[in-house]
């Protein structure tokens, strides 16, 4: 069997596999944790670990064993990533503490839920697996690997709003940061860490402060997050002119690609 179909096969069966069981059990699964902790933030962590187990094992399938966390991009610079989205978020940390007061309520429990899971977890699951691994195990490009992933991504945050201008805000937002963070993914060696702290420090800024009760935000949050995403970019693609490295994305690689 051609091995584009054969990873494809394997990724589409396992997100299948998890989607469904994260879709049938993670609420009693984590319901269920809480009762044996007392904690949600924690429950929430274990719940997802746990559902992604599908995820793991697809992983596991494509490529040697001993590659797994080269898979997932598990395996780069942990400091090179928290580094790089810590100097690229400061516009958002400066801004709202400037412009919006200090979040006093904020809980252990946010903090573990839409930062460290949102961050550490979506990233893997979704820019790894569901982007990474067909991007890099099979001849699809950029577009064609990153879709359905941002659609899926974009989806998951409409919960946050019951109006329609709001919704179609948030998906719009959500789906841009799902290719960006790809496109970042991959500009960085396939660094997982990179979208990884780059999610956490922006959901972190954003609960740090009252910025919104959403992901669409108003004017002065957005003006503060587009420079961020500003920086994110310029930032890459400089860092990458001056190493001559070549982009990763480019019009080569962006609908099928050759393999090595």
């Amino acid at each position: 069997m051609n091995a584009t179909i054969k990873n494809l096969l394997i990724i589409i069966l396992s997100f299948g596999l998890y989607f469904i069981f994260d879709d049938l059990y993670f609420k009693d699964l984590r319901k269920w944790f809480v009762v044996q902790t007392n904690q949600l933030g924690i429950s929430h962590l274990l719940t997802y670990m746990i559902t992604g187990i599908p995820l793991f094992l697809g992983t596991l399938l494509i490529g040697k064993r001993t590659d797994f966390f080269q898979n997932l991009g598990l395996n780069k610079s942990l400091f090179k990533g928290f580094l790089f989205a810590l100097i690229c978020t400061l516009p958002m940390f400066i801004g709202f503490g400037v412009v919006f007061e200090l979040n006093t309520t904020i809980k252990i429990d946010t903090i573990l839920i839409g930062v460290v899971a949102a961050g550490f977890f979506e990233e893997l699951y979704f820019r790894g697996f569901l982007f990474g691994l067909p991007f890099r195990k099979t001849k699809l490009g950029f577009i064609l690997s990153v879709l359905f992933g941002a659609l899926y991504f974009g989806s998951l945050h409409l919960y946050q709003s019951t109006e329609l201008y709001e919704l179609l805000g948030i998906f719009l937002i959500t789906f841009l940061g799902g290719i960006l963070f790809a496109w970042v993914y991959a500009e960085w060696n396939f660094n997982i860490w990179v979208p990884i702290f780059l999610h956490m420090l922006m959901n972190l800024a954003w609960e740090l402060f009252s910025v919104s009760d959403n992901a669409l935000g108003g004017i002065y949050s957005n003006v503060f997050r587009l420079l961020t995403i500003a920086l994110v970019i310029n930032t890459t693609i400089l860092y990458k002119k001056r190493k001559g490295i070549k982009l990763t994305v480019n019009k080569k690689t962006l609908l099928f690609q050759k393999q090595e």
